[in-house]
């Protein structure tokens, strides 16, 4: 088990504390309980790190709790809905969640080049080539597989096979051949979709 400091537990309890004040709620199956949904959110991807990735680095796992922090505050209402609004809102919110966690971990007492790791991975710099923004990539979609992708599936009966096919891919090509793996062997998958995971699982 990997021993945390002082400091990153300062960090974690102010994350939670941001993330406490979200007003929507999300059932917790586990616990029975209504949670925040960003809080809810940030202990799943704290969670399944420790699945997934059990020996990450302490920055790491900052980036993996901090990836939706106060994600409410820039609703995606306030942009056109247009696939460049959708484009230009999730790169506001990368800079929001990355600027806010950077000054969470100074007031926890980090130096600036931890929070520069930090930093790029909450602002999803270097897919594919930063291996800390890949985990967190890689975390968040296996996340989106295990706990969202069935009530998303349930929301839109209209969307044909090819379409949920383009969806999957989408998440799929994000991800480094270890979430791939993680993904079919690790996690409970919808029943109704396993068939197109396997499917891209087995394309070159």
């Amino acid at each position: 088990m990997v021993a945390h400091t002082d400091r990153y537990n300062r960090v974690i309890d102010l994350i939670d504390a941001a993330n406490a004040a979200d007003l929507n709620h999300e059932l917790d199956p586990l616990s029975g309980t209504l949670l925040p949904k960003e809080l809810l959110y940030a202990r799943r991807m704290s969670a399944m790190l420790e699945r997934f990735a059990p020996n990450a680095p302490e920055t790491a796992r900052i980036a993996v709790r901090a990836q939706h922090i106060q994600r409410w505050k820039i609703p995606r209402g306030e942009y056109p809905a247009t696939p460049q609004g959708y484009k230009q809102w999730r790169t506001r919110l990368y800079k929001y969640h990355a600027e806010t966690v950077a000054e969470l971990m100074r007031r926890a007492g980090y130096d600036e080049d931890a929070i520069g790791r930090v930093k790029a991975s909450v602002g999803k710099l270097g897919i594919k080539v930063n291996q800390e923004t890949q985990l967190l990539e890689d975390v968040a979609s296996l996340v989106f597989m295990a706990h969202y992708l069935e009530a998303f599936h349930a929301q839109h009966p209209e969307y044909d096979r090819d379409k949920w096919l383009d969806i999957l891919r989408k998440t799929w090509k994000k991800m480094s051949p270890a979430g791939r793996a993680f993904a079919q062997t690790g996690i409970s998958l919808p029943p109704v979709l396993t068939p197109l995971i396997a499917e891209l699982a087995g394309s070159p």
